[in-house]
């Protein structure tokens, strides 16, 4: 099976992709994670990263299409894969080579996310700053919403709360799955 996870920073994305993972037998992969270990690497490609990141802007869609599909080539996403902070375009979604079997919408409000964000535990990381979060909640509404009617239309676009407790959030997931 093939899933992709979308949401606004802090929907939970990388806390059901971690549970599905383990529930389905199959790999998860979080773009974001995948763009912070190339910010560290001491490279043009890592620092251009870096900056993007930092500043709240997208990585483009040539280079982030190029990553994705560096990354399942790998043998351990043959059979299925979970992927989330992708695709965040309309281009990406489009000029994906892998066919996606359904995106799970994790729907929260914007007030919710920041409020997550703000009382998360463990490290801040560079990329969270209150202005690089206002702006990727910008930019999801304005850039990534027309990737939720794109998989809408294709009839593969799943709707979940996603302010409810993880674990009611994860059954939702499962029964709309039809796992």
């Amino acid at each position: 099976m093939k899933i992709v996870l979308i949401g606004i920073q802090g929907a939970g994305k990388s806390t059901q992709g971690s549970l599905l993972s383990e529930k389905l037998k199959i790999p998860y992969l979080s773009m974001g994670h995948i763009f912070r270990e190339i910010a560290k690497e001491k490279s043009k490609m890592g620092r251009y990263i870096k900056e993007t990141m930092t500043s709240g802007l997208l990585i483009p869609d040539k280079k982030t299409l190029a990553i994705v599909t560096e990354y399942l080539q790998r043998p351990e996403y043959q059979k299925g894969f979970i992927i989330d902070g992708f695709p965040r375009t309309v281009v990406q979604a489009k000029d994906f080579s892998h066919e996606v079997d359904k995106v799970v919408y994790l729907k929260v409000s914007d007030k919710e996310a920041l409020w997550r964000l703000s009382y998360r535990n463990g490290e801040v990381r560079e990329d969270e700053t209150l202005l690089a979060v206002r702006k990727r909640i910008e930019l999801f509404h304005k850039v990534t919403e027309p990737v939720l009617d794109y998989y809408r239309e294709k009839g593969k676009l799943i709707e979940v709360d996603g302010e409810k407790t993880i674990e009611d959030i994860f059954k939702d997931i499962l029964v709309k799955l039809g796992v």
